[in-house]
């Protein structure tokens, strides 16, 4: 079982920049693939970025790429969302989770959520 808590979030203007971090319980951390997701008020959860077990392979929405950039450190059990150029339609609560195999770009397939933390862009 893994557990999840994100951090790093808060109130940045277009523009800014912010780095999410997700730090993760257990031992088994560089065996899980890791997503980041987010949900706006009144939207559905949204895929943003997800990385391989290993770090070696990332993939991201096309409205973040370029921008935004997943990375992780298994010594560390800590996964990170890099947040470069934000835009006020980037705000929104975000979620990193946890899935064995193979990441994968859809919610129902992670196993294990963090609380969130809220991203809030002002323009």
């Amino acid at each position: 079982q893994v557990q999840l808590v994100e951090s790093g979030g808060g109130l940045v203007q277009a523009g800014g920049s912010l780095r999410l971090s997700c730090a993760a319980s257990g031992r088994t951390f560089s065996s899980y693939a890791m997503g980041w997701f987010r949900q706006a008020p009144g939207k559905e959860r949204e895929f943003v970025a997800a990385i391989s077990s290993s770090g070696g392979s990332t993939y991201s929405v096309d409205s973040v790429k370029g921008r935004f950039t997943a990375s992780r450190d298994n010594a560390k059990n800590t996964l990170y969302l890099q947040m470069n150029e934000l835009k006020p339609e980037d705000t929104a609560v975000y979620y990193c989770a946890a899935k064995r195999g193979g990441y994968s770009p859809f919610f129902h397939e992670y196993n294990y959520w963090g609380q969130g933390t809220q991203v809030t862009v002002s323009s």
